[in-house]
């Protein structure tokens, strides 16, 4: 079971620490800080309401499963969950076991007008499981028994999942078969295929694998206005892509019950380097280069300058950092550079020359590859980032995040941007803002910009959300101004709605209000989520 509070499963140790080297770090960058005061599961519990929903079978009103099924891991919801002010709960829970359960509690929705929420893993960062206040009921209807492999083609290399499968049962049943989805986001330990089909996920090995709007092929989708059945072709030229409609509907459709997905063979060989570069204008040179050349990467990662430096002055290991260091200076590449991480996966046949490729691309670009130990550090502790969280918090600092994607001629001016939008935006208070960026998920044409900002809790929980709204709107007003995506792989929820029409436009986004009015004509999916 997921922890109530913050990321983990309650049956594992919250081991995730800053060492002295980050605390003494944050405090001379952002000044001494304060934890705020914590609520309790009993206390959360005790303000929960009576349930407003009509009895069924399958649908749980208890306390505690609507407490743990009400929020997300934005990071208003932090501050919601930690704070014990929620505001609005689910009046019930269901836990389906198979999609005729699931056109039950529909039919049961609409013939009782109450409000639907998809819930896969509970991982969103940008509030798409939220209730919101309102006349009607809310409904929560939680995927995640719905986790098997149903089908695997071998010969076709498709295999059909319930959308409820989170990252760690996908991989366990595939790799039984030889077989791997290969969609490694950072929430990937908790987030189910059907959330990653809904909000357009992306993993950390894209290069390779592709994106999830690549790897779904199909599926079945439940709406309060029938079913869709999307069928797993290869390509098609009949007509618009109707697996669209599914990718990033956010549940305002209706909800995946089974998909169909392209799967790979478990590759022989799998690596990941680390390249430091002199500047973040030799990184994205070398980035792009490898891109636009087809080199056969899996991953490219470049921090920039200051989360190179970040990253280096939090380590645990302060002599190896030395060394390190002193290495890295005799090579000319001292302030400013940056940090690339290049995964190779494949074949040894494929590995030995896309290695061979990307370090001679890396080296005319003056970097300089210090082989696969700290990669091997990465690759350990890739999924360990939103544990970081808690610490972060326990020393009185919040911390979030805001990405984008954008073309290769935009990057370095939208990224300078950005940052200096995220930065000043608490100037009137006095508040420093440590802010820092990477580039990954490289295509011929861009590259996403995931920044990171971290600040300190205001004396408050309320000060503290307004500081994070202040971050949040200029760090998005940025993006929008760059002509840079609102969101590149986390979705759009309630947090970036506002935002969506400059990218869509008023046609466009009449054409997405028509297909959630044809789908669910009372507007009962997932209400106030995308629109």
């Amino acid at each position: 079971m997921k922890r109530w509070n913050t990321w983990g499963s309650e049956n594992q140790a919250l081991d995730a620490k800053l060492g002295p080297a980050a605390m003494t770090m944050l405090e001379q960058l952002l000044g001494k800080a304060s934890a705020l005061p914590d609520s309790t599961l009993e206390g959360v519990m005790a303000k929960v309401p009576a349930s407003r929903l009509p009895q069924h079978p399958l649908i749980d009103t208890g306390a505690e499963i609507r407490v743990r099924h009400a929020r997300g891991q934005s990071l208003p919801d932090h501050l919601a969950v930690r704070s014990g002010e929620f505001g609005v709960f689910p009046d019930g829970v269901a836990l389906p076991e198979n999609t005729e359960e699931v056109r039950q509690l529909l039919d049961f929705a609409r013939d009782n007008d109450i409000t639907v929420i998809p819930y896969g893993g509970g991982t969103s960062v940008v509030g798409h499981i939220n209730p919101a206040e309102g006349d009607r009921p809310v409904l929560t209807i939680a995927m995640t028994r719905m986790n098997a492999l149903l089908h695997l083609d071998k010969e076709s290399q498709i295999a059909t999942f319930g959308a409820g499968a989170a990252g760690p049962q996908l991989e366990a049943q595939l790799k039984e078969h030889g077989y791997t989805l290969g969609h490694f986001p950072q929430s990937w330990e908790f987030a189910t295929i059907g959330g990653w089909i809904a909000s357009r996920s992306s993993g950390q090995q894209s290069l390779r694998y592709g994106r999830i709007e690549q790897l779904f092929a199909g599926g079945r989708m439940e709406a309060l206005n029938g079913t869709l059945d999307i069928p797993a072709i290869p390509a098609s030229s009949a007509g618009p892509d109707v697996r669209e409609m599914a990718l990033g509907s956010e549940g305002r459709l209706g909800i995946l019950t089974e998909v169909k997905v392209r799967v790979t063979p478990v590759a022989e060989k799998e690596i990941f380097h680390v390249v430091f570069l002199p500047s973040w204008e030799a990184g994205v040179n070398a980035v792009r280069t490898m891109a636009q050349s087809r080199v056969q990467l899996s991953m490219l990662r470049l921090s920039n300058a200051v989360e190179t430096e970040s990253m280096l002055r939090m380590a645990d290991n302060q002599e190896e950092v030395a060394l390190l260091e002193e290495y890295l200076g005799s090579k000319d590449v001292g302030e400013g550079k940056t940090m690339l991480t290049v995964g190779i996966t494949g074949s040894e046949n494929q590995c030995v020359p896309a290695l061979t490729l990307a370090m001679e691309i890396c080296e005319e670009f003056g970097g300089v590859d210090t082989g696969t130990h700290l990669g091997e550090i990465w690759a350990h502790g890739r999924f360990k980032g939103p544990y970081l969280r808690e610490p972060l918090w326990q020393a009185g600092y919040a911390v979030d995040t805001m990405e984008t994607a954008i073309n290769w001629c935009d990057v370095n001016a939208s990224m300078e941007k950005i940052e200096t939008a995220i930065g000043s935006a608490l100037n009137d208070e006095g508040e420093s803002i440590h802010v820092y960026t990477h580039l990954s998920h490289v295509y011929g044409q861009g590259c996403s910009l995931y920044s990171t900002y971290l600040f300190r809790c205001a004396d408050n929980y309320e000060e503290t959300h307004k500081r994070w709204q202040k971050l949040k709107s200029a760090g998005a007003e940025a993006i929008v101004e760059c002509k840079g995506t609102i969101s590149h792989q986390h979705g759009v929820g309630t947090d970036h709605k506002q935002y969506l029409p400059a990218e869509k436009g008023e046609l466009g986004m009449a054409a997405i209000q028509s297909l959630c009015d044809l789908f669910d004509p009372k507007g009962l999916m997932n209400p106030g989520k995308l629109l």
